[in-house]
């Protein structure tokens, strides 16, 4: 009986001890630090900080010349049909829309695009999480669309948006343009 007893008693101690580490070995060890500290919001806690609705209120140029001409982005229509447009980015399926508000020449106001988005995660130590979309025309099937468009995530809280995409300039340089949102209510 004193055998069963210590029998009993060894294991329960040796799976409190394989617990214990296995705990200790998911946070780092730390549990006050957060395993993202020094690498930024992981693709998650952005996806969760994206999650909403969003107006677009101004594209600004960072390391682009103002001579220099972007006829259109995302191969849909110039940078100024995108102001005051609506991003629709929803939990669940993760199929969104924008829907453009804007009055112009090029531009199409009242239109809707749908598109799938998704926070792309490059990996731990390979790069940080990006913005990704694809557009939907009538009759596509998501895993049919092989093109689309990523933004580097600069900044998120509960009312603002910031998101950077790149531009290939004719130098061999690279801009950026900066895309400013704020939630809507």
């Amino acid at each position: 009986m004193r055998k069963h007893i210590l029998s009993f008693l060894s294991l329960v101690v040796a799976v409190v001890l394989v617990s214990a580490c296995g705990a200790q070995r998911k946070d780092g060890g730390y549990s006050n630090v957060p395993a993202t500290s020094n690498e930024g919001p992981t693709a998650s806690q952005w996806r969760n900080g994206v999650k909403g609705t969003w107006v677009l209120n101004s594209v600004t140029r960072e390391d682009i010349p103002q001579t220099y001409t972007i006829k259109n982005i995302f191969d849909e229509a110039p940078v100024e049909c995108f102001i005051g447009s609506v991003w629709h980015l929803p939990t669940g399926n993760y199929r969104g829309s924008i829907t453009f508000n804007a009055s112009g020449t090029l531009c199409a106001t009242g239109a809707v695009r749908t598109i799938i988005w998704s926070i792309y995660n490059p990996g731990k130590g390979m790069g940080q999480p990006e913005f990704q979309f694809k557009k939907l025309y009538a009759g596509d099937k998501a895993a049919n669309v092989t093109t689309g468009y990523r933004l580097g995530l600069s900044y998120a809280d509960a009312q603002t948006l910031t998101m950077r995409m790149p531009v290939d300039l004719d130098n061999g340089s690279r801009g950026y343009l900066i895309f400013n949102f704020t939630r809507n209510q």
